[in-house]
């Protein structure tokens, strides 16, 4: 298993391969359908404070019961890859069958697609913190910042590959 730290690195990214395990450790964002347009808008208003680069984003929600993953490749989730990516995001989180469009566009910019059990305890056990971070109106589709340790993790798309 291959360990990765945030914030990630361009060249942390080199080494790894589809089908690689990886464990991620440091701090992890988490988004879905109703914060990561949000988050888009944050960005392209230049209205966003704090800082995405290298960063991972895992799409979940956040409830006393647990994280694990939804489905990517809903519209309003996977339509925010592509921009995120471009903006910094390293390592995207979830579960399901993306785009072509989207696997070129992580390719471009060197950014990946990482899948995870949808445990919610076994995920749950390895976050150390917890702190809400933006659109707390949405309750736990809020963005939050977790504090994460051993995250585990299958490369499912990198270098324009997917499995």
């Amino acid at each position: 298993m291959k360990k990765i730290i945030t914030p990630i690195k361009d060249k942390d990214l080199l080494k790894l391969n589809v089908g690689d395990q990886i464990s991620i450790s440091g701090i992890i964002y988490t988004g879905r359908d109703a914060a990561l347009p949000q988050l888009v808008k944050l960005i392209k208003n230049n209205s966003l404070d704090f800082n995405l680069k290298g960063a991972a984003i895992m799409h979940t929600a956040v409830s006393d019961a647990g994280v694990a993953p939804t489905t990517s490749n809903k519209e309003e989730i996977e339509s925010t890859i592509p921009f995120l990516s471009e903006n910094g995001v390293k390592i995207h989180i979830g579960k399901g069958k993306l785009s072509e469009n989207t696997v070129k566009s992580l390719e471009k910019n060197n950014s990946i697609f990482i899948i995870t059990p949808p445990v919610a305890a076994l995920l749950n056990s390895k976050v150390l913190k917890k702190e809400c971070v933006a659109f707390e109106k949405e309750g736990i589709e809020a963005m939050y910042k977790l504090k994460v340790e051993n995250i585990p993790g299958i490369v499912a798309i990198h270098k324009g590959k997917s499995i």
